[in-house]
């Protein structure tokens, strides 16, 4: 298993060993001594899967309390995911990180609370994995705007399909004025 630390502290790009033959392949998922070893040491509380088509784009999300960390990863298909961080007081404050994380790659992305998350689908279905360190909270729920500009997020699709919730969000300007900064 190799892990790669991104540019950004607190999200780390984790390729597990796949084992593949002729009957398909296995890989291991999780297991926490190995995960400790490069500071993943949070109690993951949740575990979610949404299937999505072509287009779709789900974020930038996070939770206002209760901040959620995130193991992500993709059984089917391939997306585009992308970690935002939102912490003020981090040297990468405002800096985002993206890899495709696909079925066939089998990595996953590991994202410490307190960055915002989402991700483009860019094959014709995905399925994606959340293993998460806190409950989902909807009266906590926010975002940011995916299509920022001073973000400028590159999501490798065009013309995505939105929840109304994410056509809506506020930019990144608004959400640092929320913050006074």
């Amino acid at each position: 298993m190799e892990f790669e630390q991104s540019p950004i502290q607190g999200v780390i790009l984790i390729k597990p060993k796949v084992f593949g033959d002729n009957r398909g392949l296995f890989v291991e998922t999780w297991q926490k001594e190995r995960y400790e070893e490069i500071g993943i040491t949070y109690p993951f509380v949740q575990d979610n899967h949404s299937r999505s088509v072509y287009g779709v784009l789900r974020g930038l999300h996070y939770q206002r309390e209760h901040a959620q960390g995130k193991l992500v990863s993709v059984s089917l298909g391939s997306v585009y995911d992308v970690a935002v961080d939102i912490r003020p007081d981090s040297p990468t404050f405002g800096k985002w990180y993206g890899v495709e994380l696909s079925a066939e790659n089998q990595w996953q992305l590991w994202i410490e609370p307190g960055l915002a998350h989402g991700f483009a689908v860019t094959s014709e279905t995905a399925h994606f994995h959340y293993k998460c360190t806190d409950y989902y909270f909807p009266q906590y729920e926010a975002g940011i705007h995916f299509a920022d500009p001073d973000l400028a997020i590159d999501w490798k699709i065009s013309s995505p399909v939105l929840s109304e919730k994410d056509k809506v969000a506020p930019s990144f300007k608004q959400f640092c004025r929320a913050l006074d900064l």
